[in-house]
């Protein structure tokens, strides 16, 4: 089985934190509804009041978990509108951690 870890990083326009923060609430409802299987997910905002970091840990060969969820398709639609700095996306590579991962 494979494991891929990802963080995703970027900065919402001010009056779009709210609504940005409304959409990612929304695909948590979703998970939480739907429990997929094969996905640790995480979502900050960091202290400047208008940036977000994603992490996500999937396990498995098939399609993303989040891509199939109504709710994450509608926060994507139009993240970069929202947007005054726009997602970048690493994949991460774990040299340690303590409890950060565990289930």
């Amino acid at each position: 089985m494979t494991e891929k870890r990802v963080m995703v990083r970027y900065r919402v326009k001010p009056e779009h934190v709210a609504e940005n923060e409304e959409l990612v609430r929304a695909v948590y409802e979703e998970l939480h509804r739907l429990q997929p299987d094969g996905l640790r997910y995480g979502t900050f905002r960091l202290e400047d009041g208008v940036s977000f970091m994603h992490f996500a840990v999937e396990t498995g060969d098939g399609p993303s978990p989040l891509a199939g969820l109504p709710a994450f398709r509608r926060f994507r639609a139009g993240v970069r509108e929202r947007c005054d700095e726009p997602p970048v996306s690493a994949g991460l590579e774990e040299i340690g951690s303590y409890r950060l991962l565990d289930t």
